[in-house]
């Protein structure tokens, strides 16, 4: 594929989906991060890129993530994000992955500050260290997400095209014991949210043949499975 086509305009939400994988991945009263803290980086690196293939703003062409729209998305974070990545030579998703994972954690946290969905409680240990925590103040998105989350692994559908790359995302990241799961409802749940990414076009075969957008998004989630089996070692 030479050239990506240019798609119609779309918006992005007012909640990104890295600052959702965050929300789902903070505990709520502690403000402390469960899980592994690489792995929720590089999801939200991901994130930042799933948002920009679902805007019609990135493509994956000729083995690099390309700008195909540079109309500014509203979100702070996307749009330097992909300022960033028009004004660079192009990249492979992988690249681009491991190089937006890097800071951008505090970013969604001040971002999520400033609109006081969580409180950044500075906390001092031993005397002198500084230990920041982030007990949520505003539980509006992070419930939707859940409810979105809770209908799509219980339904038989494929669900909207954003909770799907939520799923997705779950998925990749291995997440799902943020959902209030353990055991073999884990497994269960992962063989869900797989079959929900390849329903909606973002797992599986992939494809660049009639569209752009779900097989670019596809292929950045391949990305971050292959990096987070990297750093976490393969999924048993």
């Amino acid at each position: 594929m030479a050239c990506a086509d240019r798609l119609p305009f779309r918006a992005m939400t007012s909640v990104a989906l890295a600052e959702e994988l965050l929300l789902l991945a903070y505990d709520d009263e502690s403000g402390k991060a469960t899980g592994s803290r690489i792995g929720l980086d590089l999801g939200m690196a991901a994130a930042v890129l799933v948002d920009l293939a679902l805007a019609g703003r990135l493509a994956y062409s000729d083995g690099s993530m390309v700008v195909i729209d540079e109309t500014p998305t509203g979100s702070p974070l996307a749009d330097e994000v992909l300022a960033r990545i028009a004004a660079d030579t192009p990249n492979s998703p992988a690249s681009w992955v491991q190089r937006l994972r890097h800071g951008l954690r505090d970013r969604v946290l001040a971002g999520l500050v400033a609109r006081g969905i969580v409180q950044d409680v500075d906390e001092t240990a031993l005397g002198f260290i500084h230990v920041h925590r982030y007990p949520m103040t505003d539980a509006t998105a992070e419930t939707d997400a859940r409810d979105r989350l809770a209908k799509a692994l219980t339904g038989d559908g494929t669900p909207d095209e954003r909770t799907a790359a939520l799923a997705t995302l779950i998925a990749a990241v291995r997440m799902e014991p943020t959902l209030g799961l353990s055991g073999a409802a884990v497994d269960d749940a992962h063989r869900r949210l797989q079959e929900i990414a390849g329903s909606a076009g973002f797992g599986g075969n992939v494809s660049l043949d009639e569209s752009t957008v779900r097989p670019s998004v596809a292929l950045v989630i391949a990305t971050l499975t292959r990096a987070i089996d990297a750093a976490l070692g393969a999924r048993a």
